[in-house]
């Protein structure tokens, strides 16, 4: 499938992200979000972005010029190859708008939700023209530099559309995964919100402060997670023996009761606690300055990732991966 424009739908943090991406490797973007003053946000956001994107490399063509904000969205979605919903994470909402752009998109676009929770059989129900083209396309902001994005076909969707889209992602530079069940939240999303559950437990029961949590991933496992994952660590944990000899030797403390597997209560106490800390820890620094100071950061981290681990040509089917199926997809 050829593919070379980008339609955005919601310009939200993700959207924004989605589109500085997509300008940067060359693609002409449409953009469309009814908020007020949502254009000037965008640009803002992409000058915001600009920098650590012309470290990393810009493609041929690549220019911020190639964007056009458009007031209504069948004239954003209208001839659009890939088309990326952003909207907020409201189940009605997204259903609807994904509605109308399987309306207005032309039969061979691929429709992508960014959602980071609903499944996709349940956002393609209202799609009466083409169902089999919506799927889940899940980023991570920063989305202009984190290449992982979390490929999800429904009970409709055609592996054909699941194939196209994995060469599209690649197209921007993307490390497509393919989930293999539709499971709410995906598959990272659940591994952070385990964390997360356990850092509110943490904080909330005064073990420690917002910073020391932070502190602990940062010196600590994040930088192991940064270059082998979660598996591959405690595979190394084992020794010479690997991962047989770890689940020997550790496995009967996965009994033990250390995590807390239920959030805790949302209580004001906590809120203050988590709210006060994090602006503690943030200073005078603006928002804006914290995330060119992430950009940089990432820029460095995954020179170091493409360093230790070569860009392959992965393909859909390869490897571990098995034959995408749409009947497997039922939740």
């Amino acid at each position: 499938m050829s593919a070379n424009k980008l339609a955005v739908v919601g310009t939200g943090v993700i959207g924004n992200g989605w589109i500085a991406r997509g300008l940067a490797k060359g693609y002409d973007v449409i953009a469309y979000d009814p908020a007020e003053g949502a254009k000037e946000q965008t640009h803002k956001a992409i000058e915001n972005a600009w920098p650590a994107l012309e470290k990393i490399g810009l493609a041929p063509g690549a220019s911020k010029e190639r964007l056009k904000f458009v007031d209504d969205l069948p004239s954003a979605v209208t001839g659009a190859d890939l088309i990326q919903e952003n909207v907020p994470e409201r189940e009605q909402l997204k259903r609807q708008v994904l509605a109308e752009i399987d309306e207005h998109a032309h039969s061979e676009a691929i429709i992508a939700s960014s959602t980071s929770g609903i499944i996709p059989s349940t956002l393609q129900k209202d799609c009466r023209h083409n169902p089999e083209r919506v799927i889940v396309a899940h980023p991570f902001n920063p989305v202009h530099l984190l290449p992982l994005v979390e490929l999800v076909g429904g009970e409709q969707t055609s592996s054909v559309v699941i194939n196209q889209a994995y060469e599209f992602y690649q197209r921007l530079e993307m490390r497509p995964l393919v989930v293999k069940q539709e499971i709410e939240g995906h598959i990272a999303d659940r591994l952070m919100e385990a964390l997360w559950r356990e850092a509110l437990h943490i904080v909330n029961d005064g073990v420690a402060t917002t910073k020391d949590v932070d502190d602990a991933v940062v010196y600590g496992p994040g930088l192991r997670w940064a270059l082998m994952g979660t598996f591959m660590t405690f595979h190394l944990a084992g020794g010479e023996g690997g991962m047989r000899h770890m689940l020997h030797q550790f496995g009967p403390a996965l009994k033990k009761p250390w995590t807390k597997l239920e959030a805790p209560e949302l209580t004001d106490e906590l809120a203050d606690r988590v709210i006060n800390g994090c602006e503690s820890q943030a200073g005078d620094t603006s928002i804006k300055e914290w995330e060119r100071q992430r950009d940089e950061f990432l820029v460095k981290l995954l020179d170091l990732v493409k360093e230790y681990w070569p860009e392959q040509e992965d393909k859909p089917l390869d490897g571990q991966n098995e034959p995408y199926d749409s009947n497997s997809m039922s939740g």
